[in-house]
């Protein structure tokens, strides 16, 4: 078996797998939440818009990331992250935690990614022994393998640069979709990109405002990180900053009118013969003088490492495709995708996820036939279109799916010794619906906030709410 990122203790506590190996290309546990505060000055594709690259290149630092100690000299392979300096978590450490470890809910209601990330790497500790870091996947080939299907798995070293092949009976992959950012292909904005270089770049490569002091900014997406990195900027930039949107914000924090202002999307990156560094938005308005534009339109999906599996796992890069309940290749069902959903409770929709993979491979639950898998991904496809909106779940519909996970775990026979992660409560319900205003609460706290333990703190109380309703 090959897992490619945590997500492990369902499949150990299984005890039905001979071998485990995960393969991780940092140098460390936490994947996306490693932060490295020193990455190179960087060309971004402008527009970027394939999904088919080949497997990120690292770059080496002689920093102290990662855990490094002062007296390293050698350098260190990293591959750039989204995390940026000020980053909070956008969700409770009550509702991000992982099920069997809630030493997150010692931490702020909201904690810092390097709080999360120490989380992840204790959490993780027990299994660092499977882990072959800095160790990067570049192709998973299907072979015929005891008259079964069967997995040739060739990675190499980052390092030493040395190849490995080894078969696999499965593949989890769990590599994210946080890796290659999205660009779209606005009229304009290819020449705008070469008059005027560096001054467009992506939410990836946002490290702190420090950069944009004094300049006039225009912030492409409205997304938890969009509003965010907004935030931070306007602390510095040119007032306001502009946001420009294609759909409404959640809840965000009461702000300043004149620090931000919202306009409809980008259509034109005007002609820079004049120098007026100037852009069209939907309604007609112009904003001129720009100095810097951050795309936050979020990432494709890309496993370059599945580019020989047939047929293909995505093609334009919005979707995974073949995939029988976000999880299982319909094709290929020794191979399941973990974390791809997107808009979720990450830790505990993978937990779910994880039961129920654990399962099927050690042949204590069945997967429906193929025609029945194909059935549900058609008709997920006429409920939710064939783009970036079928991963999506919608407000509760992440804690239902991760329901139906632990409902589908339990019906394994035999019942086995494996994990099955709790499901969600009413309190974890009534508490997601209203995740974002107690996020805006927290922030207008300013800095007392990371005092602030549970949501009680800040008003919010289920208990005191569910009296309410059965006096009214």
């Amino acid at each position: 078996m090959l897992l490619t990122s945590g997500r492990i203790r369902h499949f150990t506590a299984e005890g039905c797998f001979d071998t485990i190996d995960i393969f991780e290309q940092q140098a460390c546990l936490g994947g996306v939440w490693n932060y490295y505060p020193h990455i190179p000055s960087h060309d971004i594709d402008v527009p970027q818009t394939n999904p088919h690259q080949l497997p990120e290149e690292p770059y080496w630092s002689y920093k102290k990331d990662c855990g490094a100690s002062a007296k390293d000299v050698e350098p260190r392979p990293m591959f750039i992250t989204p995390m940026y300096d000020r980053l909070e978590s956008n969700i409770p450490n009550f509702l991000m935690k992982y099920s069997d470890d809630s030493s997150l809910e010692d931490l702020p209601l909201f904690p810092r990614h390097e709080l999360v990330l120490q989380y992840l790497q204790t959490y993780g500790s027990e299994i660092r022994h499977l882990v072959k870091f800095q160790t990067q996947v570049y192709d998973v080939r299907q072979v015929s393998h005891d008259e079964r299907e069967g997995w040739l798995v060739c990675s190499k070293n980052i390092i030493s640069n040395k190849a490995t092949e080894k078969l696999y009976d499965a593949v989890a992959v769990a590599n994210g979709h946080y890796s290659l950012p999205t660009l779209p292909d606005i009229p304009g904005i290819k020449q705008w990109n070469e008059a005027y270089p560096r001054a467009i770049t992506h939410s990836k490569f946002y490290r702190s405002p420090d950069a944009f002091a004094g300049q006039k900014v225009v912030i492409i997406g409205n997304s938890a990180s969009g509003l965010d990195i907004a935030a931070q900027i306007g602390s510095v930039s040119k007032l306001p900053v502009v946001v420009s949107k294609r759909s409404e914000s959640s809840p965000s924090p009461k702000s300043n009118p004149n620090r931000k202002f919202e306009r409809p999307e980008i259509i034109e990156f005007l002609s820079p013969i004049n120098d007026t560094r100037a852009v069209k938005f939907a309604d007609g308005t112009v904003e001129s003088r720009i100095d810097r534009v951050v795309f936050c339109t979020g990432y494709y999906f890309s496993f370059p490492f599945l580019s020989s599996v047939k047929p293909p796992f995505t093609t334009t890069g919005e979707r995974v495709e073949n995939l029988y309940k976000h999880l299982f290749s319909i094709d290929h069902p020794s191979i399941a995708f973990l974390g791809i959903p997107t808009k979720i409770i990450p830790f505990r929709t993978c937990e779910g996820q994880a039961a129920i993979v654990a399962r099927v491979w050690s042949s204590c639950l069945n997967l429906p036939n193929k025609l029945k898998m194909k059935e549900w991904e058609t008709q997920r496809v006429a409920d939710r279109g064939d783009d970036k909106k079928f991963h999506e779940l919608r407000l509760l519909e992440d804690l239902a799916y991760h329901n139906e996970m632990v409902d589908w775990a339990k019906e394994a026979s035999p019942t086995g010794v494996g994990k099955i992660p709790p499901k969600w409560s009413k309190k974890d319900e009534w508490t997601r619906c209203r995740v974002g205003a107690i996020k805006a609460a927290y922030i207008d706290r300013g800095e007392a906030r990371s005092s602030v333990r549970r949501m009680e703190e800040l008003g919010f109380n289920y208990e005191d709410w569910l009296e309410a309703e059965h006096q009214s």
